[in-house]
């Protein structure tokens, strides 16, 4: 099973290596928001917790991940409400953080430490899936089947924590520490080219092979093309290596999209792609700007070629389960892709509907506010940002007593009747947190038993980042 699982693993090492709430002025405080997107992770976090954990509701947990394989895979992130360690999220939310880090650090100000930190939090663990041992790819920690009978406190998992071996993160975030630190550059972007010939080698979706380990929670849906067209722009990115760059120009996957997740990445590879268009002016990169462009045209609500549904209070609207993670990854192709036209001083047309940078813009603007609270509940999607936002979230380490409160184990069936099934707000606050969202409607009902709207996820938080630094330093006080 570990050979068809390489491509995540390589995109997340890939890109990883490569590269107080309220209104101000009229706005949401997009600076307070960006610190407590930022912060959210350190309640994900797996393994052993740093002296300068700042969630201290959360303590150390899954030391002995790794052991039944004999090797050593503490860390990484849990990937939402649950207690496993799926690494294809994981990837995709560190190339995420990495694109947003290397995009829009300058405009993080303080929260730049804060932002690599988390990054590295995942990079460490991947390397240890990639390096443990020779010609296998570790994909994961945990058996979401019997996790998902269990509601637990991570500190108390007594579940089996079973081993699944399968890199645009990897080569993304070498990008990131290139300067910062110069030897892990190296280490990360080594390790996302081994990753990518094993991708490469071994061609398939990671899913095919491990079947109920995975699905169907994160199935490759998409297939693998898209992740090879990601990961070989990745490492181009990092190396300017004609070989990356030949190859995703070999792999002719045209298809037409209109939406952007930790499954089908075509639209993100083409914004970044399309840097090299707009930015170096390199016109054999047009074919992936105008596919960018395209994925515009059909997210904008008043292009003639528009595919996306919003709901009555303008929020976008694509799947009825964890909407906000269509949301935030779009808009942050939407503040991105404005960005480099911007530096070009470049428009494209939907039909006979002219789009300027500040097309884009608006519309990115808009869904960050309704997810911070201009939306027609005027409620805040991001836990512990304003004075109204979810309180019953479907997150077990929020939902259940910390160690400190109640240091006797709770078990895997304990924590239901107790925690799960009452209507009392969660003990613990997970700062920064964004939920699934509201329905089609823009109703929410603050639900801990409906994790299609309740529950966040690290690849929520992840994609929102950057969008957050954008706003932080346009509307600063």
């Amino acid at each position: 099973m570990e050979t068809r699982v390489t491509l995540w693993l390589l995109l997340s090492l890939c890109s990883v290596m490569c590269f107080g709430a309220g209104v101000v002025q009229g706005n949401p405080n997009y600076k307070d928001a960006l610190a407590k997107s930022i912060l959210f992770f350190q309640g994900q976090r797996s393994g052993r917790l740093p002296t300068n954990q700042l969630l201290s509701w959360r303590s150390t947990s899954a030391l002995s991940d790794g052991a039944l394989a004999h090797v050593d895979l503490t860390g990484g992130y849990y990937d939402a409400g649950d207690n496993v360690k799926f690494n294809f999220p994981m990837a995709y939310t560190t190339t995420m953080l990495s694109w947003s880090t290397l995009e829009y650090g300058k405009r993080m100000g303080a929260q730049l430490p804060n932002a690599r930190a988390a990054i590295r939090w995942a990079t460490d663990y991947l390397l240890k899936c990639a390096t443990a041992t020779p010609g296998k790819l570790y994909v994961g920690v945990g058996d979401p089947n019997v996790d998902h009978k269990c509601w637990e406190r991570p500190e108390d998992m007594d579940t089996v924590r079973s081993v699944y071996s399968t890199a645009a993160a990897l080569a993304a975030a070498s990008l990131v520490f290139r300067v910062a630190d110069p030897k892990y550059s190296k280490l990360l972007l080594k390790t996302a080219k081994q990753v990518m010939q094993f991708a490469i080698q071994y061609r398939g979706a990671y899913s095919d092979s491990l079947g109920s380990a995975v699905c169907p929670f994160y199935c490759s849906y998409s297939g693998y093309k898209d992740e090879l067209l990601w990961g070989a722009s990745w490492l181009y990115r990092a190396t300017n290596d004609v070989y990356y760059a030949n190859f995703l120009k070999s792999l002719g996957d045209n298809d037409a999209t209109d939406i952007f997740s930790w499954d089908n990445k075509l639209a993100g590879a083409r914004v970044l792609l399309s840097r090299n268009a707009l930015l170096n002016k390199d016109g054999s990169y047009d074919q992936f700007r105008q596919q960018a462009e395209d994925f515009m045209c059909r997210i904008l609500p008043n292009s003639p070629s528009s595919t996306t549904q919003y709901t009555p209070g303008g929020l976008m609207f694509k799947l009825s389960e964890s909407n906000l993670q269509y949301v935030t990854s779009i808009t942050f192709l939407l503040t991105t892709y404005s960005k480099y036209m911007a530096s070009a001083k470049h428009t494209f047309s939907c039909g006979n509907m002219l789009i300027t940078p500040s097309t884009l813009k608006y519309l990115a603007k808009k869904q960050v506010d309704y997810i911070l609270g201009v939306n027609p509940l005027k409620m805040s999607y991001m836990v512990g940002y304003g004075t109204t936002f979810p309180r019953r979230i479907h997150h077990r380490g929020s939902s259940l007593p910390s160690l400190v409160s109640h240091p006797q184990a709770i078990g895997c069936q304990g924590g239901f009747q107790p925690f799960y099934y009452t209507s009392s707000p969660n003990p613990n606050i997970l700062t920064g947190a964004i939920v699934g969202g509201p329905d089609q409607n823009d109703a929410f009902s603050d639900d801990r038993t409906d994790y299609s709207h309740s529950e966040p996820a690290t690849y929520i938080n992840g994609a929102i980042v950057g969008p957050l630094a954008y706003f932080a330093a346009s509307y600063s006080t």
